[in-house]
């Protein structure tokens, strides 16, 4: 029964692969390597969070995936907070491009 669900955790990862990571940091970032800049980690954090609203709109008593959503949504808001103190123009830019505002 374990290795079931331990089976499931590793094909439920398998959504964000390297290369999807890559594409992006390339979409969003300066390069595919530019891990560290806040449009990047944004980008990548709404890639999840979006994944995750998903499974869990398919498995509403998953309180776990719940829980690291709620967390996946604060460390979003706290980067997009502080690239609207550095950058405002960065800030409007990546809100408009990962529609985040309506």
């Amino acid at each position: 029964m374990r290795r079931r669900v331990e089976l499931n955790k590793l094909n439920e990862m398998s959504y964000l692969t390297a290369e999807k990571k890559q594409e992006l940091f390339g979409t969003y970032g300066k390069s595919n390597t530019d891990t560290g800049s806040p449009e990047s980690q944004i980008a990548l954090f709404s890639y999840r969070i979006n994944h995750l609203t998903d499974h869990l709109r398919s498995n509403k008593h998953d309180f776990g995936t719940q829980r690291a959503l709620l967390r996946l949504v604060g460390k979003r808001r706290q980067l997009l907070e502080y690239l609207k103190e550095i950058d405002i123009e960065r800030y409007r830019a990546i809100i408009k491009t990962l529609n985040l505002r309506k």
